[in-house]
């Protein structure tokens, strides 16, 4: 199986402010997306073969607010990119490691994805995703 890294999750106050150096470096910015459910406004940009995925909070009780009033702006989350993620999350369960939703939830772009949670990898919080 081929694994590798999707993004890193980066939580900003402003898309528009955070976008900003990204331009200046000449990078291309996706358009912004609305995921609804996880209250937050994206951004995607390519660097090399992976992605830093800008997210902005839409509500104050979203996860990014939350993680953003206590730790501040910054590295949120790493992803991976994992071939089948319904048997990568089945092993995981088998083998007791803690997820934040046992659910496979749709995202950005319409990838499937699923958050294991810090306390099982070391203080963490990894995403594991795969194309639509």
């Amino acid at each position: 199986m081929e694994f590798s890294i999707d993004h890193l999750g980066v939580a900003v106050k402003s898309l528009t402010a955070a976008k900003s150096i990204y331009e200046k470096l000449g990078l291309s910015i996706s358009p912004e997306e609305v995921v609804d459910h996880e209250r937050v406004r994206v951004v995607m940009i390519p660097v090399g073969e992976a992605r830093l995925e800008l997210l902005e909070a839409t509500s104050e009780d979203s996860t990014i607010a939350r993680f953003i009033a206590k730790r501040g702006e910054g590295l949120h989350h790493v992803c991976l990119r994992v071939p089948n993620l319904s048997a990568a999350v089945d092993r995981l369960k088998k083998d007791g490691v803690r997820l934040v939703s046992d659910e496979i939830k749709t995202g950005a772009g319409g990838h499937r994805y699923v958050f294991v949670h810090p306390s099982s990898t070391g203080g963490v919080l990894l995403e594991l995703v795969q194309d639509k």
